[in-house]
């Protein structure tokens, strides 16, 4: 499983989430900072579904998202190494 990198776009270092709230089923809102202190950079952030790649095993009837069409599904898969 991989973790997301959030990435300060000042210095490139790496952000961490300080604090997050659920503000949806499908949406929840982040404060960032970036880890170099000298950087110092924070920023509020959304994340949010939008779009259903492959059912659950397990569907929650609350749940109602669109289908992603064939391009959307292609960009969530991993680049080919060449």
């Amino acid at each position: 499983m991989s973790t997301y990198k959030l990435v300060c776009p000042h210095c490139n270092s790496r952000m961490r989430i300080r604090t997050s709230e659920g503000r949806h089923i499908f949406l929840r809102v982040a404060y960032l900072q970036c880890t170099t202190e000298a950087c110092g950079w924070s920023v509020r952030a959304e994340f949010e579904m939008t779009h259903e790649l492959s059912p659950s095993g397990m569907p929650n009837p609350e749940v109602h998202l669109p289908s992603a069409n064939g391009d959307l599904r292609r960009a969530a898969l991993p680049e080919a190494v060449e």
